[in-house]
């Protein structure tokens, strides 16, 4: 909060008297400066709104406000904060007349409350008074859940957190934002975009930085949300990114070009989907890998019998949709691979080429497609297609910085459905 310039001049002395306290060459008491003086009580000097003081409860859902009783004094700082050290914002008026806060106090939680003051003659006072709240009664806690979990993953995972209940209105909203924190080391700009009612993913603006550490925690205990909603308990994650590992499939050269870290490692002839059955364009994220998964054409509608039919064991199959699609070992399309689309839908190679993809990848990397015919990858919904939007249309999802997604709630559920491949 700002401070007016005298003020400015008030700490700066105060901080000289800590400096040259041995020499007394400076706001000596022998000199009669006002601020020499031990800080006077200011109990007389203030009023709060509201019941505070050990014994007495305050209601939450009121913000908290201190003003001036002496018309010729001002309020020079307020600062109020819980045992754990989380602070309530708050707003001091220009002439120093009126304190309030400006975020929500949190419930059935005691607060010290450190009020600084001045006289007409410049002179300090101080008052420290406890501020105890209410705890929330017959109404819901909005409890957190955040994903992926721990261990390391590639540097396209979204940071997703699960709410407990569901949250529509966009003021609500902005109070869930502002509870969840995300931190990285090395840190980076990101934002929550809100996929529905329930869920919300975090990414940067660009992918992770490589052998990151990131950190989700939930500040909401306590908080009053909306009407009859207050924040639960929440456990922290934290997780870390491996190297900065990027498939690239050109759907039209029939090729897989795999990065390292900004290297390109290997080069892989591959088959993608044919007309009808087109591989989707677009970045996709490791959701997870399967050593055999047994696939069939009858699960995205291939009736059985006909001559698209299929029913095989796969190898080395590396998912990176929930309807299905792999990049996985394709022995039977080797003689295409490298020269045309004859899969449907998933990427196909050797097997010992699927072999070293499934042994090289982990969750979270990010395999994109290019070229193809076929549509792009939805952004929720089938996995994480999340960086498929732009980095302006990404913030348009928060309740911060845009509609907080509340032209419709996207699905966010996974399309549970058996293998699409081939």
């Amino acid at each position: 909060m700002s401070h007016s310039p005298r003020t400015r001049t008030v700490v700066g002395c105060t901080l000289l008297v800590a400096v040259l306290v041995a020499g007394g060459t400076a706001c000596d008491e022998r000199g009669g400066h006002p601020l020499a003086a031990r800080p006077y009580d200011a109990a007389d000097q203030i009023a709060f709104d509201g019941p505070v003081g050990r014994g007495r409860t305050a209601d939450p859902d009121r913000p908290l406000s201190v003003t001036l009783k002496d018309e010729k004094g001002r309020i020079t700082d307020v600062t109020a904060a819980d045992a754990s050290g989380r602070r309530v914002a708050g707003e001091l008026s220009a002439d120093g007349s009126r304190w309030h806060s400006t975020s929500p106090l949190a419930a059935g939680t005691r607060y010290t409350v450190r009020v600084s003051t001045e006289n007409e003659r410049g002179e300090p006072g101080r008052r420290v008074l406890l501020l105890d709240t209410s705890a929330p009664t017959a109404r819901k806690r909005l409890t957190v859940t955040f994903g992926p979990g721990q261990g390391t993953f590639g540097v396209g995972q979204p940071v997703v957190a699960e709410l407990g209940e569901p949250v529509r209105d966009r003021a609500a909203r902005a109070v869930v934002e502002r509870g969840l924190h995300v931190e990285s080391t090395p840190a980076v700009q990101g934002s929550w975009h809100w996929v529905d009612d329930r869920t919300l993913h975090y990414r940067p603006r660009e992918y992770w930085p490589a052998h990151a550490t990131v950190v989700a925690r939930s500040g909401l205990r306590g908080v009053r949300v909306g009407e009859r909603l207050w924040g639960g308990e929440a456990d922290p994650l934290e997780f870390r990114t491996g190297d900065r590992v990027v498939a690239v499939t050109d759907a039209a050269a029939h090729t897989m070009t795999v990065h390292r870290n900004g290297r390109v490692v290997r080069r892989i002839p591959v088959t993608t989907g044919k007309p009808g059955f087109e591989t989707r364009n677009g970045v996709k994220v490791v959701l997870g890998k399967e050593r055999l998964v047994r696939m069939r054409g009858t699960t995205i509608g291939i009736a059985e019998g006909s001559t698209e039919s299929y029913d095989l064991k796969v190898h080395y199959a590396t998912r990176v949709t929930w309807s299905g699609e792999y990049v996985h070992a394709a022995p039977w399309s080797v003689g295409s691979q490298g020269y045309a689309n004859v899969s449907h839908g998933c990427t196909g190679m050797s097997t010992a080429e699927a072999k070293w993809f499934f042994e090289t990848v982990r969750e979270g990397d990010v395999v994109q497609v290019v070229n193809s015919d076929g549509e792009t990858m939805e952004s929720f919904g089938n996995g994480y297609g999340d960086w498929n939007l732009g980095w302006a249309e990404w913030r348009k999802g928060s309740a911060l910085t845009g509609d907080g997604a509340q032209d419709g709630p996207r699905r966010a559920e996974r399309a549970r459905l058996r293998p699409q491949a081939l």
